[in-house]
């Protein structure tokens, strides 16, 4: 019987001990105030394009850069959605941004008179009568962008070549190696927009 009631003793005070180590820091902090903290930022590598995706030659020859105001940088994001939507990745929105640097400065440009060239339109310059769209539709930067895209994915290998080619490929432009000049600067944008 002094066998028996030991260990029923001991087994109340096991489980009053147990109960005490797993409740008690528990109920220690229950009566702590909670006190508000400020947010931490903390740079998570994944929340921004990898460059070498970005641009995976380098960039080729001198670089430009401008400012852009609050309409350029809509139109930035506009491209960006667009790409997503597209089910592409960041290098074609590298190379979609660069290419209406170079087209339109990220402007969408209605038909500017003589300054125009021919009938060309919006950020791409794509030209209803070479069979890009309408005039309304080409300057809607969510259809120019997805229609240069389409452009884009039917060039054969387009995620190797250096980003001039590819998109000259598309553009036929008088001026094929001006792409390569906004490759860092839209690369730029894209980091900065890409999960934004």
């Amino acid at each position: 019987m002094n066998t028996m009631l030991r260990k029923s003793v001991l087994g109340v005070a096991g489980l009053a001990f147990a109960g005490g180590v797993f409740a008690g820091p528990i109920a220690a902090h229950a009566d702590t105030p909670v006190t508000a903290s400020k947010p931490v930022a903390v740079a998570v590598q994944a929340d921004k394009p990898d460059t070498s995706k970005l641009i995976p030659h380098g960039v080729q020859g001198k670089q430009s850069k401008i400012d852009l105001n609050d309409e350029q940088t809509a139109n930035v994001k506009a491209i960006i959605a667009a790409t997503k939507k597209a089910g592409l990745p960041e290098r074609a929105a590298v190379i979609s941004i660069a290419t209406s640097l170079q087209e339109s400065k990220l402007e969408n440009l209605g038909h500017l008179g003589d300054a125009n060239d021919h009938d060309s339109l919006g950020l791409f310059q794509q030209r209803p009568s070479s069979g890009w769209g309408t005039p309304e539709q080409i300057t809607d930067p969510e259809y120019a962008t997805l229609a240069f895209e389409k452009g884009l994915k039917q060039v054969d290998g387009w995620q190797d070549m250096p980003l001039t080619e590819a998109a000259q490929t598309v553009q036929v432009s008088a001026y094929p190696d001006a792409y390569a000049q906004w490759e860092q600067q839209a690369a730029d944008l894209v980091a900065q927009h890409w999960n934004s």
